[in-house]
């Protein structure tokens, strides 16, 4: 296998594994509200620790890199989350869940910025890397669809705590499994200096801050939706294995958004496509909160096209805002922003749905998504110039 299919395959599957094991905390919140008695707003706080860690960490995962190797530090972040599954499947409490939750965060704070720029670094300026990119994104929609949906079901059969075991373990095979993939740092070296040189981007740090608030507020709304889904589901009438379909629709239809949105972007425009999809968005998410059950399950994989389509247009326009040099850098701080907001979102709105109720909560994070309309004007003024 090539240099550069390993970066890619490694890449995606990191991604892929990463992102199941931080979605399927969703399936389990309910279960944990339930045996734990906890809260919303304590609810919010185990979803925004897992978040916060990894927003928080990830520049410091980029500097760390440089010290101890990009291979080392991704393997052994993906280690560390499957660890982290294996310690919260023998939780008694809030604590330990939360310690749990903390160390899980840290893990897959090495993935984006890492992942990333492993590919980045062997697949060819412009048209080549915005591929690779496109595909290490889809792969994560990959892995949010899968693993929430299997362990919805395996619910139905085994206990939450082996459920929690078996992604740990599956944490655990992934990080062997990127030992072996991933190029050594002398075999990307050398396909550097073999690959010719193309400019990264003109850079603009205007529109590079407009992006990256533009991503955090809608990974907060995105974040705390998610957060409150499983809670609207269970008042309609839905079970765990109802929550875990629900779920697998909704990611289903945001790994077509990505792809839908994608081509969006090429033929009108990043900021038409990002006030089509944000509009919606905001309008089915108000829209969530008074459909009966069936309609609402009927009407998330739309939901989740312009809910996760988002995203991938916004990413996209991370490396023609980023200055020569600073792709890496213009990356980390791109999901630093934006899972820092995912972070923050449940506990605001984990507080705000204990004060007036979830419906009212959701109603709060549909609002967010207007403040992006102005902001992505001022993005693609960046781009343009």
């Amino acid at each position: 296998m090539s240099v550069r299919r390993r970066s890619l395959v490694a890449g995606c599957g990191a991604h892929a594994v990463h992102d199941g094991l931080t979605d399927v905390i969703y399936v389990l919140l309910p279960i944990w509200q339930s045996q734990f008695a906890l809260s919303y707003a304590q609810i919010g706080l185990l979803r925004g620790a897992y978040s916060g860690m990894m927003a928080g960490f990830q520049l410091l995962a980029s500097r760390g890199a440089r010290r101890w190797g990009r291979e080392r530090l991704l393997v052994g972040g993906t280690a560390l989350a499957g660890l982290a599954y294996l310690l919260a499947g023998q939780a008694g409490g809030l604590g330990v869940l939360l310690v749990a939750l903390l160390l899980g965060g840290l893990g897959a704070s090495t993935q984006h910025p890492l992942a990333s720029s492993i590919i980045t670094d062997t697949h060819e300026a412009g048209d080549g890397v915005k591929q690779a990119l496109s595909q290490y994104n889809f792969a994560g929609d990959i892995g949010k669809t899968l693993i929430p949906a299997l362990v919805g079901l395996l619910l139905t059969v085994i206990s939450w705590r082996t459920s929690a075991t078996l992604i740990g373990l599956l944490g655990l095979a992934a990080a062997l499994a990127l030992w072996w993939l991933i190029p050594s740092h002398a075999a990307t070296q050398a396909m550097q200096q073999k690959a010719p040189k193309t400019a990264n981007g003109h850079g603009s740090f205007g529109g590079l801050r407009a992006l990256i608030l533009t991503g955090a507020l809608d990974s907060a709304a995105r974040m705390g939706f998610l957060t409150f889904l499983p809670f609207l589901l269970r008042s309609k009438g839905a079970g765990t294995a109802g929550i875990g379909l629900a779920l697998t629709l909704l990611f289903v239809g945001g790994a077509f958004g990505k792809l839908l949105c994608g081509y969006l972007g090429a033929r009108i425009g990043l900021m038409k496509t990002v006030w089509i999809t944000e509009l919606t968005t905001a309008s089915l998410i108000v829209l969530a909160v008074f459909l009966p059950y069936a309609g609402l399950m009927v009407m998330l994989p739309l939901l989740g096209v312009v809910l996760n389509g988002t995203s991938s247009v916004l990413y996209g326009a991370v490396p023609d805002l980023a200055g020569a040099g600073k792709r890496e850098r213009a990356f980390a701080l791109f999901y630093t922003g934006t899972i820092g907001g995912g972070a923050v979102a449940p506990v605001v709105f984990g507080g705000l749905g204990d004060a007036v109720g979830v419906a009212w909560a959701v109603v709060g994070l549909a609002g967010v998504l207007l403040v992006t309309l102005p902001l992505v004007w001022w993005v693609e003024r960046g781009v343009e110039i």
